[in-house]
């Protein structure tokens, strides 16, 4: 058997060199690894007094395999007194007791015990007084029991002292976490310029399944027709579109879907088919169907979740990590694209169209030169090309058919090559600092500027500065998105004095789509001291889009002479690497700066709690994400949540009112209307066997039918667990048993229901603050996260409050910042250094 382990080794090792994160071989699993906690002074104590124990006994500690670690690696010296090699020699020359290795009794020393715990080590039960004529036998009674409870707990804790001391296993995925933690980026040697890797090796793309025809027929006319894999694949796709949802809901966008499906089914149905009219085509038995299939899923039991995490964590093992200069790294989106019907974002031209499957063949693979080949997941086909550029970061390149752009799988957002890219991009923003000041004084000098082209470019500066609109340019509106950035604005996106009040009005309604179709609308009044306070010359913007405006129709564009490539031409004169997004990146960074200072600054700032200093900064990432323009569509859920959150405050404000009657009645001594808490046994119970009596269902269907049945029982039980959750809540402030509450007690209660109201009062109005706006963008890509790891270390706030696990592990090399730095020049040409 030793034998056929060590082959089947050889022979994994000699065909892939990828082992680090793959494991297709069940019975060959690497070990856990295994940490024991252990307090070093007992450790020592039990192996100077006890020469025999098991952690002394080497033959006992060396029972595992070679292929395992074994036991702590800072505590060898004090565990043996021999060499390993000579433990391993002994270990194969002592007898063993089947194939596990266990040493036998027979040949061995005997590994001593640990001493008993007697009954002198616990508390003795308290001693009976002298026996009365009265109740003799309850005393006897009493007597028994306190012995029976010693006895009961010296064998407790004899039992506790026999059991093997816990050992904490990390998984497969937990360990490979921690090896890609290990490498700190950032104080590795630097790379040849330009160069991204030297070595760097990968497993692929993983590919999507091919279609399974599920043979339900759709109606055309009123009748069923037959589709071939291809066609029904395709007109599944369009079934499992919501018809109320964002796209086939929406009156503006479901034509152009409509219309760009319609047209690439008939293709794939080819000339000569039944189906012509969209209008006649009935996709409900197909979506009927998927819907069933859902109910189906719902109800597959725990054992079949499990079997779905392995499979899912098998193709991440596989596909998910890349080494790179020797070290492990995390793959982003390994997994190919299915194909589907493009959605889109906001009216996109090409909403409907049908994304094509992408075969290994359209797929270009990038890795070092002489590094293995992954081979090919797809069976019959072959990897396009095969490429070996180390000045790129891309690990596949491969073409969608939609817009016919390139897509690439990349190294996951806490990976090195995006670290290094956000250290870089966040220093670049912290430069412009030193440089700012300069940068104005040149563009408001061309606001005044008799030539035409100059005054444009000043004016289109300020707004890129002072509003932190993109650059845009020019889009052919049928193939992408009419979104709008500075260049690209139109005379019909902007409204003079939109409130209609007259003359010496400075405001304009700036509207327009801008990035991924974000709806941008807001007033701008340019007489404000907010963009003329400090020089900020508002007025004279303001005459600027008035002249540019005059005499053009509504679709000519403001800035006429202005393209963008002139633009960033500028921009890079004026400052080396500097564009439209370092200035946003600046933007966002020095705001986020300048509103948690002048938070800290205020006098009630040192009595605040962690949640409350925590509502603070959202408040300040707020400003941010209002200032780039971060909006978010709100969702049904968000809307159910917001509305569960004001029934709870309300129900608990309704309590309170209550509480305080209840004060009143027990002072007056008039305890006999307080209300009583009912008990809630019976119902818990039928919750129990709701949810026991769905679990049954779920593990003994074996048809969809069964299935369906079983998902419909689930989700009843669970709704009626949900009902008394509600039905306790609103008792919850009631005393249960006949026993009067005090004075004391009511009071107490009172404060309580005071604190839970302004908590939940201020979580309400976190998210209701915060349903459209997008604070998320904001933290992931332009506030430098230095400032946030600064803000939480002078405020010992925990940065769980701040970042999610992800951003910790994106900005891992932001978290060793002092509490007092700061987003300034120094600090930006410090990192540039």
């Amino acid at each position: 058997m030793a034998r056929s382990d060590t082959t089947s080794r050889r022979k994994r090792s000699s065909t892939t060199s990828m082992s680090y994160a793959e494991n297709d071989d069940d019975s060959d699993e690497e070990a856990e690894f295994e940490f024991e906690e252990e307090i070093p002074k007992k450790r020592a104590k039990r192996s100077s007094t006890s020469s025999s124990s098991p952690r002394a006994n080497p033959k006992t500690k060396m029972e595992t395999s070679e292929d395992e670690f074994v036991g702590d690696q800072d505590s060898d010296d004090d565990d043996f007194e021999e060499p390993l090699s000579a433990l391993k020699n002994k270990k194969d020359k002592s007898p063993s007791n089947g194939r596990n290795g266990r040493v036998k009794s027979s040949g061995t020393k005997k590994v001593k015990e640990e001493p008993p715990v007697s009954d002198d080590d616990f508390e003795e039960a308290p001693k009976p007084k002298k026996k009365r004529s009265a109740a003799p036998a309850k005393k006897k009674e009493t007597k028994t029991k306190a012995k029976s409870k010693a006895k009961a707990g010296a064998k407790h804790v004899k039992e506790e002292a026999k059991k093997p001391k816990t050992i904490k296993s990390l998984e497969k995925g937990d360990r490979l976490s921690a090896a890609m933690q290990a490498f700190l980026w950032w104080e590795a040697p630097p790379l040849q310029d330009g160069c991204q890797w030297t070595t760097m090796e990968h497993a692929g793309v993983a590919f999507p399944d091919e279609y399974d025809p599920h043979g339900v027929k759709m109606l055309y006319d009123g009748k069923p027709v037959t589709l071939k894999p291809c066609e029904e694949e395709v007109a599944t796709f369009f079934a499992a579109v919501d018809p109320d949802g964002m796209h086939l809901g929406n009156k503006k966008t479901a034509p152009i879907f409509i219309k760009n499906f319609f047209n690439d089914f008939k293709a794939v149905l080819g000339r000569g088919h039944v189906i012509k009219d969209f209008k006649k085509c009935d996709f409900g038995p197909i979506r009927d169907h998927l819907n069933e299939q859902k109910m189906v899923k719902k109800a597959i039991t725990d054992e079949e979740r499990k079997q779905n995490k392995t499979l899912r964590q098998r193709t991440m093992f596989k596909y998910g990590f890349a080494l790179v200069d020797g070290h492990l790294e995390k793959v982003g989106n390994y997994n190919m694209e299915p194909p589907g019907t493009f959605r889109g974002r906001g009216e996109h031209p090409k909403m409907g169209k049908l994304k094509q499957r992408v075969n290994p063949e359209q797929v270009k693979l990038n890795m070092s030169d002489g590094a293995r080949v992954p081979f090919c997941p797809v069976p019959g086909h072959a990897w396009g090309e095969v490429s070996h550029d180390p000045k790129v970061q891309w690990l596949a390149n491969w073409k969608e058919n939609i817009n016919n752009q390139d897509k690439y799988m990349q190294l996951a957002a806490q990976s090195s090559f995006k670290g290094k890219s956000d250290r870089s991009k966040y220093s670049k923003a912290a430069r412009l600092c030193g440089n700012i000041d300069a940068i104005r004084s040149s563009y408001k000098k061309k606001l005044k500027s008799k030539n035409v082209d100059e005054r444009q470019l000043g004016t289109a500066m300020w707004v890129i500065d002072r509003l932190a609109l993109r650059v845009g340019g020019e889009k052919d509106t049928d193939e992408e998105a009419d979104t709008v950035g500075c260049c690209s604005l139109r005379v019909e996106h902007l409204h003079f004095d939109p409130n209609n009040e007259g003359d010496g009005n400075l405001e304009i309604e700036l509207e327009f789509l801008g990035k991924d179709s974000m709806l941008f609308k807001q007033t701008i009044d340019f007489g404000s001291e907010l963009y003329t306070g400090n020089n900020g010359m508002g007025e004279q913007v303001f005459a600027n889009f008035k002249r540019f405006c005059a005499k053009k129709t509504p679709t000519q564009e403001v800035f006429d002479t202005l393209t963008p490539t002139i633009l960033n031409q500028h921009l890079k004169e004026v400052m080396e690497g500097l564009t439209a997004k370092v200035f946003r990146t600046y933007n966002a960074s020095k705001t986020l700066q300048d509103e948690l200072r002048k938070t800290e600054q205020k006098e009630s700032w040192s009595s605040l709690s962690d949640a409350e200093k925590v509502v603070e900064y959202n408040a300040a990432n707020r400003e941010v994400a209002i200032l780039c323009n971060h909006q978010k569509t709100v969702s049904k859920a968000q809307e159910t949540s917001l509305g569960a959150i004001s029934d709870k405050i309300k129900t608990l404000k309704d309590q309170r009112k209550e509480l305080k009657d209840t004060l009143k009645k027990v002072k007056s001594g008039k305890t006999k209307g307080i209300p009583k808490k009912k008990s809630a046994l019976e119902l818990d119970e039928d919750v129990k066997k709701s949810l026991a009596k769905a679990k049954k269902m779920k593990d003994e269907a074996k048809t969809n039918e069964e299935k369906i049945e079983a998902t419909k029982a689930d989700e009843a039980a669970k709704q009626k667990r949900r009902d008394v959750q509600k039905e306790k809540f609103k008792q919850m402030h009631l005393w249960a048993g006949d026993k009067v509450p005090t004075e004391e007690s009511v009071r107490k209660r009172i404060e309580t229901w005071n604190a839970k109201i302004a908590k939940m009062e201020l979580d309400l109005k976190h998210k209701d603050d915060n349903k459209e706006v997008s604070l998320g963008t904001s933290k992931l890509n332009y506030m430098d996260p230095r400032i946030s790891v600064a803000f939480c270390k002078r405020n010992e706030i925990p940065i769980e409050k701040i970042f999610s696990k992800t951003m910790r592990d994106k900005f891992n090399w932001s978290m060793a910042v002092p509490p007092d730095w700061e987003f300034n020049f120094d600090k930006g040409n410090e990192e540039s250094l």
